[in-house]
């Protein structure tokens, strides 16, 4: 499969639903549909807020790359932020405007646009951020070359992305590869063919430090804390008490499913 016949099946999963609406049965586009899905997003994944650090970025010019449901998003827009967003899909930019209309909120804009060809000129934003998105472009490093030519020398860059060797990637392992009988698959093939939309990637710091080599950015931040998807959240309490004691004695800050990873751009280059 090519690249842009796997981002087509990648459009058409997400656009089906944006990323957390499943966890909502209200109706669409009503307040409680809202807030079903925020009161979920940051229950499950409380990190986001000491990552994102919305407030800090009062006044300054925010892209998010992949919007969702535009949780994160409107995050931005209350906290002053001249908010960008895109996302590959229609189904989420209806639920941005949405949820910006319903709050009385205005953005700078929000569009579809693709992660791999940013609709912006170079050296524009103080701040790019993506929370789980751009591991399920087939080009990631494409994203992230685009994501560094857009941020201004001296700005940041914020990304969460799939961390291959994580408890929950373990886990994936066990289920769709050992249990069904594939024991010889690798945790990248179970995870291309298992996990949300096709073609979904996971990488391993290494890898992301070799990447991240060959563009002008200092790593402020790279590392792989324990979440709750790794602590099997969703489980009755002996998985949660096994998931745990594992997560101890593999290392808490660095068997977790979500890569932290923050950048700067060196003041000294243009893209």
């Amino acid at each position: 499969m090519d690249n842009e016949q796997l981002k087509e099946e990648v459009r058409s999963y997400w656009n089906k639903s944006s990323c957390g609406t499943e966890h909502t049965d209200q109706k669409k586009f009503s307040q409680n549909y809202f807030q079903e899905i925020e009161f979920s997003r940051y229950k499950v994944e409380p990190e986001i807020f000491a990552f994102a650090q919305f407030s800090r970025f009062y006044k300054k010019k925010i892209l998010e790359v992949g919007v969702g449901a535009g949780t994160d998003f409107v995050q931005w827009v209350r906290s002053g932020a001249k908010a960008y967003g895109i996302d590959l899909t229609q189904e989420a930019i209806e639920n941005v405007q949405a949820r910006l209309e319903l709050d009385e909120l205005k953005a700078e804009e929000i569009r579809v646009a693709d992660a791999e060809n940013l609709p912006y000129q170079d050296n524009f934003f103080d701040c790019a951020y993506s929370w789980g998105v751009i591991h399920h472009s087939p080009n990631m490093e494409r994203c992230l070359q685009e994501l560094v030519r857009v941020t201004k020398p001296g700005g940041f860059i914020k990304l969460m992305i799939y961390n291959r060797r994580s408890l929950f990637a373990f886990y994936r392992y066990l289920l769709a590869g050992l249990f069904k009988g594939r024991p010889f698959q690798t945790v990248s093939t179970v995870l291309y063919n298992n996990q949300e939309s096709p073609g979904t990637k996971a990488y391993t710091k290494k890898e992301i430090k070799h990447i991240l080599s060959k563009y002008s950015v200092h790593i402020k931040q790279l590392k792989a804390t324990v979440t709750s998807h790794d602590l099997l959240y969703y489980k009755s309490k002996p998985f949660r008490w096994l998931a745990y004691c594992a997560a101890c004695f593999c290392g808490w800050n660095s068997v977790g499913w979500f890569m932290t990873i923050e950048l700067q751009k060196q003041k000294n280059t243009r893209a």
